[in-house]
């Protein structure tokens, strides 16, 4: 079973900062919150890489949409092959078909491009159609070592996470994130979710245009330490 692990959205270095201060064991590297997260800048990510010494994971997203056009992908792989370039090891994605299929074509091609030695398949999982089958579909990806998911496409559902667990547990790691609060940790560590994801939580006033906090980061870190006796 997995280390418990707590990874926090960093839009900048201040975010980046707060959160390795207050405890994150690594950080999804983002921009532009109000599109649920997109590929940041080559420069926000070289700039974060310096500043903090914990593992980032990129996200390789250009639009709002989880479909993805020919066109949008090819500019996306241009990106993903910049960022490689400049030091890029990890990185989170995920696409699906109109049909809400996981796009095996897209995610593949980004991934020989990106070649990351880990990743994570983002919240796109939660708006796939068949949950089993984009499960089935994922999980024979190489590297993929963690899926991002709510329970729900509509946000946190403890209902929905149990049923992620029946879906599968030796493979990649559930990471819990959209709409976590720090009062599900316990329960959701005792069902068996060992990694959690937060970015509005931890932000001053819980709003994406406040800079993460470093002492609600380390609240955080202190209920997942006491849930799992680190």
């Amino acid at each position: 079973m997995a280390e418990p692990l707590l990874e926090v959205v960093a839009l900048d270095v201040a975010d980046a900062q707060a959160a390795v201060r207050g405890g994150a064991d690594r950080l999804e590297v983002v921009r532009d919150m109000a599109s649920e997260g997109l590929v940041p800048t080559v420069e926000t990510f070289l700039a974060i890489r310096d500043a903090v010494d914990v593992p980032l994971r990129v996200m390789l997203r250009s639009t709002a949409s989880f479909a993805i056009t020919e066109r949008e992908l090819d500019e996306l792989c241009a990106l993903a092959a910049t960022l490689r370039r400049a030091g890029m090891e990890e990185c989170v994605i995920g696409f699906l078909t109109p049909a809400g299929e996981v796009d095996l074509s897209a995610v593949q091609t980004v991934l020989e491009v990106a070649h990351p030695r880990a990743w994570t398949f983002h919240r796109a999982f939660d708006h796939a159609a068949d949950a089993t089958a984009a499960w089935k579909t994922i999980t024979a990806l190489d590297g993929l070592d963690a899926v991002l998911t709510a329970g729900s496409p509509n946000g946190l559902s403890m209902t929905g996470l149990c049923e992620r667990l029946s879906l599968g547990t030796d493979g990649p790691t559930w990471v819990v994130g959209g709409g976590l609060r720090i009062d599900h940790v316990p329960a959701l560590y005792s069902e068996g979710f060992r990694w959690f994801h937060v970015g509005r939580a931890v932000r001053r006033h819980e709003r994406w245009d406040g800079p993460v906090d470093v002492v609600t980061v380390r609240r955080w870190r202190e209920v997942l330490d006491t849930v799992s006796g680190g």
